[in-house]
This record gives structure tokens, sequence and C-alpha cells, in this order.
């Protein structure tokens, strides 16, 4: 188990705008931070990637991009929450970038296949919750929890 988390709620908001493009050579950069707090009414950009590094600073180049959403109840995104749209696993937290900060972050999420909104037939208003990781995806041991882990992070 990560020692310093305890529980929390589900974040949940609702997708305001859904996007439709890819990019191979995006260039995005991880935030040092493993947590982001938000608060009702911020609006943040949800980008799926394949990428699995989590060190400040990793570049992150192949990405799909999902649509922005309006954050509905305030609480704390971290690193391994999983994403759910409508109820549906989209992928976890990989980290944060800050390129459009402070308007709003670029919220990574991991996806093995990363699908842009429009191919995931998102549309406005769709529930997004940021739900905290399953047990199993917290054991230290476990194979999402070491994809995720790096030094001076969780885990």
């Amino acid at each position: 188990m990560i020692g310093e988390d305890g529980a929390k709620r589900t974040v949940a908001g609702a997708v305001v705008k859904v996007l439709v493009h890819r990019r191979s050579e995006r260039g995005m950069r991880l935030l040092e931070f493993a947590s982001r707090c938000v608060q009702p009414g911020e609006v943040h950009e949800l980008v799926a990637t394949d990428h699995t590094e989590t060190a400040a600073g990793a570049r992150i180049d192949r990405v799909a991009f999902l649509g922005f959403a309006e954050i509905a109840c305030a609480g704390v995104l971290d690193r391994g929450d999983e994403l759910l749209v409508n109820g549906r696993v989209v992928g976890t937290v990989l980290g944060f970038d800050g390129c459009h900060s402070p308007n709003h972050y670029n919220i990574l999420v991991h996806s093995p296949r990363p699908l842009t909104g429009a191919e995931l037939g998102l549309a406005p208003e769709d529930r997004v919750e940021f739900a905290p990781a399953p047990p199993h995806a917290r054991d230290a041991d476990s194979a999402p929890a070491q994809a995720l882990r790096h030094q001076g992070g969780p885990g």
C-alpha cells in the first residue's frame, strides 16, 4: 500500500467539449506533482496516451485528445486514479502537464490504446469521474503500481 494515501472522494464532472484529434509529436512535459487539487467549475483537458513514464519532465508525444471536462466537486486527483466516463473505465491518471496553466491543466490518462473523444463516442454532458484506484492497483507489487512508480512518486 502507498503509506501516505488515505481514503478520498470520487471527483465528478461532465464533458463540456469533445475533441477529435491526435498527435504523435505533441511534446507535453509531465509536472513533478503526482496529485493536483481541483475546484468546482474548473475546466481541464483530458488527454489519452500510451506512455508510461512518470518522471518529472518526461516527454509525452503520442496523444489522443478526449475533450474538456468541468469539475463538479472539489477534490484531489492522484496519479493512478481511474478515469471513468458514464461508468466505463477509459484509463488511469498518468500525470499532469501545465503548458496551458493557469487556464487549465492537461490531465494525462494512460490507456494501452489511446482513442480520441470522438472515437470513444463521448458527448457533451457525459458524466466524468476520477475514482480512487482500486485496492489491487495501489498494491506496491501490482503491475499498475509498478508501471506508475518512479523516484519520489507514489509507491
